[in-house]
């Protein structure tokens, strides 16, 4: 039986968590802090860990660290919708946990109801995480960082070969579990001399997608922002798709990209969906583009990378060493329209060499 450790320092959380999991089949442990929840994975090694953020003593930032560096375990994140709440978790994604999960509005509230059936889903797809590959991906982070500085300097592989860069470059990035660490490592490893539009779509609640943007925009030197209906974007500038609201590419004129939020139906109960914003872009993109599937559970982006090989445009898959959940980047590839399938880190400059090539065969 799969086990599941439920941290949280409030009585009524933990039992409605605990009762959920149980009754879908979960042996289920508790800890009301951090500093037991690191206790209680050392002796009982559980399957997976449900972390509050916000606790007394130690909290779950914290905790995700220590659990991470000293009995590395699939960790949930369980967050508050705050801004406080969303900044706290993203720190804990960069610790190494794997996915989050809003709570609902108020303890007493009737959105509890609607807690079972996302958390099951969660717990399924975080349990199904390779913690070792995010364990990787955070020791690449420092490596990527002095190469940030060459890239910066025009010093990539791509670029000590003498290429110059097709204008008006787009890619458009899907990601889901286990994304949020991988889209900055990638990010901040594309260099400010390509100039692309970057359309990111990562699936996360609708409160902290604005964060994540707020957290891009600090470490790269691309403009990062969250989208808004109407928004026109252009090249050196990275979008972040809406918690709650697909993303679509309305317009390419000039070198500009215009985008639409809707809240039409979700697809493969999702929205943002990966699928849409690619299917659209594929559709109204006339300038370079490349779709890039990163990690995750499903089959979200298999369609749209599909769209974007008929329109033209280069596809590039994650590796299944390199990806916490391989579910979306192996149905990307099974269509037989991926170009590449590459380990994350070698992502960036794939993307570089791509719009590259296009550029000299051309010139």
């Amino acid at each position: 039986m799969t086990s599941v450790l439920v941290v949280d320092d409030s009585q009524f959380m933990r039992t409605v968590i605990g009762n959920i999991l149980a009754d879908n089949g979960y042996e289920v442990y508790s800890a009301s802090d951090g500093r037991k929840a690191v206790k209680e994975v050392t002796e009982r090694e559980p399957d997976i860990v449900t972390m509050d953020v916000e606790m007394p003593g130690m909290d779950g930032i914290e905790a995700v660290a220590e659990i991470m560096s000293t009995k590395p375990t699939p960790i949930l994140m369980i967050s508050a919708h705050t801004e406080r709440g969303a900044d706290a978790t993203l720190e804990a994604l960069d610790r190494g946990a794997v996915d989050v999960l809003a709570k609902p509005s108020g303890e007493v509230s009737p959105n509890i109801a609607s807690l079972s059936e996302r958390l099951v889903e969660k717990v399924r797809a975080v349990g199904e995480a390779d913690v070792s590959s995010i364990a990787r991906t955070r020791a690449a982070q420092t490596a990527s960082l002095a190469g940030r500085v060459a890239e910066t300097m025009g010093t990539t592989e791509t670029a000590s070969r003498g290429y110059s860069y097709v204008e008006h470059p787009t890619v458009v990035i899907g990601a889901s579990t286990g994304g949020p660490k991988i889209l900055e490592q990638l990010i901040t490893g594309l260099p400010v001399g390509l100039d692309a539009k970057i359309l990111v779509v990562q699936h996360m609640p609708a409160s902290f997608t604005d964060r994540l943007a707020a957290r891009l925009d600090e470490c790269t030197n691309y403009s990062v922002a969250e989208a808004a209906d109407g928004m026109r974007v252009c090249d050196g500038e990275v979008v972040v798709a809406r918690g709650d609201y697909h993303l679509e590419v309305v317009s390419n004129v000039a070198g500009r990209i215009r985008m639409r939020l809707t809240q039409d139906e979700r697809r493969h109960g999702v929205r943002p969906a990966i699928d849409v914003t690619m299917e659209t872009a594929a559709n109204r993109v006339r300038d370079p583009l490349c779709g890039v599937t990163l990690t995750g559970m499903g089959r979200d982006g298999a369609a749209g990378m599909q769209a974007i090989k008929e329109a033209g445009g280069a596809t590039i898959a994650q590796d299944e060493a390199t990806s916490p959940v391989f579910g979306m980047p192996k149905k990307a590839i099974e269509t037989g329209c991926v170009d590449q399938v590459l380990p994350d880190g070698a992502i960036p400059d794939a993307i570089c060499s791509v719009f590259a090539q296009e550029a000299k065969s051309h010139g």
